[in-house]
């Protein structure tokens, strides 16, 4: 009798499968996974949480039939709504955290079906540590142009820009979802939360991958954290080593732009004043107060002025201190031109 059975591969991926399935429960594939999988998990988190009590207060033994009637109750439910309509070349790779049951009893169902089904040898752990060694190592690889600026002088706007001329460009705070400052997070538009420390590393490394190491990477002035996540150490060697091309814009202009982009602040005045109350152990209440009163009083102009005064223009001054990159080129705008931007760089 010829039996199909499941083949194991090594990690970084030879081939492209047609899908890569992580079949862990939903909070671990949520604190990390490999760009790209579907997660069908074949034990669920209170699943898993009632097994392994049963394994710890009773035994063994009863764990294991609980686990498997529930593995395959779950697996007859994905193989209804997931995989009924895949054809006979659809070739998954499945994992889970370490190519051990979870993977293989979905992978040894899939192959009896037909299709030419791999898990990934290791699983998950394979993975991270991939992922770990390589970001150790590839970031120094690279040579890196640093934009840097006072906030509101449209750095990101340039990145983006340069991105759209062709230039290689990594946009660290779009990887964490973050903005980097009191005022960063991207809640806006109920975007999702910043990922795990994690999965910023696993997203940073996709990115590192598309880049070619014959071309500098443009990247903008960060600090070694973005929000809740940290920069790999290599990264953040290189990048203080790199030179540094400097945007200068009018503080008029400025106050414009950041009230554009921060437009979802400025309508929900609430959630303003929850932030910058972080601010009142170095400002003081007196000068919170005057904040919430042109909150208050809708004087966006005034407030936003005042705060870039106030905090984040001296705060952008002393981050110059901290690090070594050079100034290599200032480039005076007179409003957020990027064609203009472009030619100076030349």
């Amino acid at each position: 009798m010829n039996l199909n059975i499941p083949k194991f591969t090594h990690f970084p991926l030879l081939n492209h499968p047609s899908e890569i399935i992580d079949v862990r429960s939903e909070n671990e594939f949520g604190e990390d996974h490999i760009p790209g999988a579907i997660n069908l998990p074949v034990l669920y988190n209170e699943e898993r949480k009632e097994i392994g009590t049963i394994y710890k207060q009773v035994s063994p033994f009863e764990a294991k039939k609980l686990g498997a009637s529930l593995i395959f109750n779950n697996i007859s439910q994905h193989i209804n709504q997931h995989f009924l309509d895949k054809k006979t070349d659809y070739y998954p790779l499945i994992y889970c955290w370490r190519g051990g049951q979870r993977s293989q009893s979905l992978a040894v169902i899939l192959a009896q079906i037909g299709w030419q089904v791999t898990v990934l040898k290791g699983g998950y752990k394979t993975y991270r540590s991939h992922v770990c060694k390589q970001l150790k190592t590839l970031p120094l690889q690279f040579n890196y142009n640093i934009l840097c600026g006072l906030t509101g002088t449209g750095k990101t706007y340039f990145l983006q820009g340069l991105k759209q001329n062709g230039y290689q460009v990594l946009d660290l705070e779009k990887v964490a979802n973050h903005r980097g400052s009191l005022l960063g997070e991207e809640w806006k538009n109920n975007l999702k939360s910043q990922p795990s420390q994690k999965y910023f590393d696993s997203l940073l490394l996709q990115e590192f991958q598309k880049f070619d190491l014959t071309q500098p990477i443009w990247i903008e002035s960060e600090s070694y954290k973005i929000g809740n996540v940290y920069l790999p150490g290599s990264l953040w060697k290189k990048m203080k080593q790199s030179p540094c091309f400097e945007i200068q814009l009018p503080l008029e202009k400025r106050v414009n732009f950041l009230l554009e982009e921060y437009s979802h602040l400025t309508e929900n005045p609430d959630i303003l004043k929850q932030k910058l109350h972080y601010l009142k152990t170095y400002y003081g209440w007196d000068k919170l107060s005057q904040w919430y009163d042109w909150i208050d009083k809708k004087q966006w102009k005034k407030l936003v002025q005042d705060l870039l005064i106030t905090h984040y223009d001296p705060a952008y001054q002393r981050s110059l201190k901290k690090i070594s990159s050079k100034i290599i080129k200032t480039i005076k705008l007179s409003d957020l031109n990027l064609n203009f931007f472009i030619k100076s760089l030349r």
